[in-house]
């Protein structure tokens, strides 16, 4: 199962082709279960150009597949990711990256992105599998 990033939906909605978004395409051909969680959702939802995309996204994106955080222990373990990538000398610039990444974590899923947010939370951490 595989969690798919903002940065991969906007460039596949968007024609773009490079590296996540072939394997993006190559994860729906062989039919490989994957999903968004609820931050993406919205980071996707709040980038519509105008009302028909966001009506046409908003179709596409409820028939998809959601995985959630498991409680409130899950945004502490987001804080402690980011202070283990701080402790490195590396900054992660966006906490919804870190929810991200958690949600990830916990529900045992590889993650498809474009961001070098992950990437660097992937050197601090085994625990985020990267697709």
């Amino acid at each position: 199962m595989v969690l798919i990033d903002t940065s991969v939906f906007i460039n596949y909605l968007k024609g773009f082709e490079n590296s996540s978004t072939i394997k993006f395409d190559d994860i729906v051909s062989k039919r490989i279960p994957f999903g968004i969680n609820n931050f993406i959702y919205q980071e996707i939802l709040q980038g519509s150009a105008n009302e028909k995309e966001f009506k046409s996204l908003y179709r596409y994106l409820s028939n998809m597949s959601f995985y959630f955080l498991k409680g409130k222990k899950s945004y502490s373990d987001a804080a402690l990711l980011y202070y283990k990538c701080r402790k490195q000398g590396i900054t992660i610039r966006s906490t919804i990256d870190l929810l991200i990444a958690q949600t990830a974590i916990e529900n045992n899923l590889f993650l498809l992105h474009s961001d070098n947010d992950f990437k660097n939370i992937a050197k601090v951490t085994n625990d985020l599998k990267i697709y």
